[in-house]
């Protein structure tokens, strides 16, 4: 206590203009608008940094929260959009009866290949989830490939940068199919085959899946025309398609679930042993 003193008698001038600088400073604010406007901007300017840097830590620390949510609405509204039907009848029968030809699965990519000719993905979700071989898995921005195995706990993807894929597409404004198959050559690009000649095409039109199986709903999208080449063997196009997916940077999937895809495969086999 006694040094407090000490320090007080010892530096009382400083202390005092310190204080009646205060003083005035304050009545100065106070009596005129432009300073108080001032202060209190300059306040607010440091508050708001301090607060905003730590939103943007917390809002760091949550990304894989907000990833996560984000991927199950995403996943909720392409069931929605999946499960839509042309005519009001149609779709109060599914209500009743509780069909949903299509379900979604989320899941994500633990690991991509896609330096090879036959590249795999590995996905965090297998058979406990409901996953089988051949169901189709997407993104956001498009198709991705193909359910090939599964574990309990994972399951592998035939991706579309494999020479083994083939999935049937179609050009989106004409409806004109053809396979998709990829080269081995550009992790941006596959190949669209078999398109007849009589097909109008132009570079930019969009690719879509054909809905023509049961592993891809119809009209997913899959990317652009880039190039168009002529077979002079089978005189039909191959088309390179520009992939609206960045197929070597893949994050959260969605696996679609056909209900009725046993009863079509069924269907089709009985057709074939007649």
């Amino acid at each position: 206590m006694q040094q407090i003193f000490n320090f007080i008698l010892k530096n009382s001038n400083r202390l005092l203009f310190l204080l009646l600088l205060g003083i005035s400073l304050s009545l100065t604010i106070q009596s005129h608008s432009y300073h108080r406007s001032k202060i209190i901007s300059s306040a607010n300017f440091l508050s708001g940094g301090v607060y905003e840097k730590i939103n943007n830590i917390s809002e760091y620390l949550d990304l894989r929260t907000q990833n996560d949510a984000l991927a199950q609405e995403n996943a909720r509204l392409r069931s929605i959009l999946f499960n839509a039907k042309d005519t009001v009848t149609a779709t109060k029968l599914d209500s009743i009866k509780g069909l949903h030809p299509t379900d979604i699965i989320v899941s994500k990519v633990i690991h991509n290949s896609y330096n090879s000719h036959e590249n795999y993905l590995t996905l965090n979700s297998g058979s406990l989830q409901g996953v089988k071989s051949d169901m189709g898995v997407i993104n956001s921005l498009g198709i991705v490939g193909i359910i090939d195995n599964t574990s309990p706990r994972y399951a592998t993807v035939l991706s579309l940068l494999n020479i083994k894929s083939q999935i049937n597409a179609k050009i989106k404004k004409s409806n004109h199919f053809g396979s998709l198959v990829w080269n081995g050559k550009s992790t941006g690009f596959v190949q669209l085959i078999d398109i007849p000649r009589l097909a109008a095409i132009r570079k930019g039109d969009t690719i879509v899946t054909g809905g023509q199986s049961v592993i891809f709903p119809e009209n997913l999208n899959i990317g652009t025309v880039d190039k168009i080449y002529i077979d002079n063997q089978t005189n039909y196009y191959t088309l390179d398609i520009k992939l609206f997916n960045d197929m070597t940077n893949l994050g959260h999937v969605y696996i679609i679930k056909s209900k009725d895809r046993e009863e079509i495969i069924n269907l089709e086999k009985a057709e074939q042993n007649e």
